[in-house]
Order: C-alpha cells, then sequence, then structure tokens
C-alpha cells in the first residue's frame, strides 16, 4: 500500500498514521434498496460508517448516485478533526459490464491538500494519472477488459462472491497494473443495521499484506473490511447506516 497522507506526532495522534489510498481502500456499506433488488443490479444509495486506521477513528459517509444513463458516480468522504480525504470514481454500465472512466482523490491535512486525478480512457486504451503524483505514477497504463479501480472492486466483490464466480481482478490505479484474487474463506455472522446475517469471508495476501472482506448477498458492497500488513491491523470498516 502507497501512503496518502502522513500525520505526525500530534497530542494523542499516532506517531505515523497514513490515510489509505484509492488503491487500497475498499469501502463497507449498505444499500437497503438491495435487499430487494436484482443480482447485480446498481442502486443509488447513501450510509454512514464507522473506520478504525491505526488506532485513529474517524466518520465517513459514501454515495452511489446515478450520473444518467448509464453512469454511475461512487462517492467515499473520511473526515477526522486534523484530516480529510474525499474519493471519487465515475464508471459506466455497458450489459452489467463496469468500467471506471475517472477518478478524483482530495486529501487535506491541517490545511495541506493533495489532489489527484484519474482518466481511463477506453478509446485509447490507456489509463492515465495527473495533479500531486510522482512522474512514475502519471502513466500511461494499458487497459484490458474487465480492469477495474480500487472503489469499483468494492461493488464487483459484492456482485461476484454470491455468484460463485472467480474473485480475480485486475486493478488498475495509482499509476499501475495489479493482479488481485481473493478465495473465500470461511463464513461468518455480521449485525447489519441492528440485525445478524450471514456473511461470506474472503481473502487476498500479498507478501506481508493481507485484506479480508465480508459480503452479505444481496448487498451492493462489503458489510466490513479488515486490512493487516505484518499480521497488525491497518484498516477496519464497517457499517452504521443507511439511507
Amino acid at each position: 500500500m502507497d501512503p496518502g497522507l502522513k500525520l505526525h506526532r500530534n497530542l494523542t495522534v499516532p506517531k505515523r498514521v497514513r490515510v489509505a489510498t484509492r488503491g487500497a481502500l475498499l469501502v463497507a456499506t449498505l444499500a437497503a434498496s438491495a435487499w430487494a433488488a436484482p443480482a447485480g443490479a446498481l442502486e443509488p444509495f447513501a450510509a454512514d460508517y464507522r473506520a478504525t486506521y491505526m488506532g485513529l477513528s474517524a466518520k465517513g459517509s459514501m454515495t452511489l448516485e446515478t450520473q444518467g444513463g448509464d453512469r454511475w458516480a461512487y462517492t467515499l468522504k473520511i473526515t477526522h478533526p486534523i484530516a480529510r480525504l474525499t474519493q471519487i470514481t465515475e464508471f459506466e454500465d455497458t450489459n452489467g459490464q463496469w468500467r471506471p472512466l475517472s477518478g478524483t482523490d482530495t486529501s487535506v491535512l491541517l490545511a495541506k491538500e493533495i489532489q489527484r486525478h484519474a482518466v481511463y480512457d477506453w478509446a485509447s486504451a490507456q489509463a492515465r494519472w495527473g495533479g500531486d503524483v510522482k512522474p512514475e505514477r502519471a502513466g500511461p497504463v494499458a487497459l484490458q477488459p474487465g480492469d477495474v479501480d480500487g472503489l469499483l472492486m468494492n461493488l464487483m466483490l459484492a456482485r461476484d462472491v454470491p455468484t460463485g464466480r472467480p474473485l480475480r481482478y485486475r486493478l488498475v490505479d495509482e499509476g499501475r497494473a495489479k493482479a488481485m484474487e481473493f478465495t473465500v474463506s470461511g463464513m461468518d455472522t455480521i449485525t447489519v443495521g441492528g440485525q445478524p446475517r450471514q456473511a461470506t469471508r474472503v481473502v487476498n495476501v500479498s507478501g506481508t499484506k493481507e485484506m479480508l472482506v465480508w459480503v452479505v448477498e444481496g448487498l451492493p458492497l462489503p458489510a466490513r473490511v479488515l486490512q493487516r500488513k505484518n499480521g497488525k491491523n491497518e484498516i477496519d470498516l464497517s457499517i452504521i447506516s443507511v439511507r
């Protein structure tokens, strides 16, 4: 995982707290209308969730909104008294194939702002990045059918886990392409909106990094996400409420 922001020692804040970048971050949320939606169907939603990251508690919101036609905007916001992170992915749904069109990341720490943006140009089959990015992360990266970015992979997991599809994705984010494969590791009971739900636990292991995702059938996004590095929890996301 490549850090987005670094928060240095300030009162009780941990010495190094990093706000996860788009490539690492998987959002945990719930859309109430999705219980009755057909499998794989996209439905607008808004959700509040809690996040624990390197000992730092934060508040967040996440929305999925239609942009007209087959286009959608998927937005994550995380807020803390000394930091703010906003990520937006715009994507299109073409006969059930979801592909990113653009992405925007904005992080603010004590009035210092960092902005990054991505363009997924399917006509030229190239992705490029601009803003506050290193030259080696600007691209271009060649696109392939089925490519996703970090936020869009949430929707793919929630759709694919209940169907038994292979959970293999090509993540194109932050100036590089990376293969991501999840395997089913068990079943757990997770409380969603005060009600117990059976959730399938899937995991991806890459070197010293481990990502666990809990998917409840009928929900558009994971009910919980836990990310670890060197055996230590880095981020834990779970749903609070939806509207």
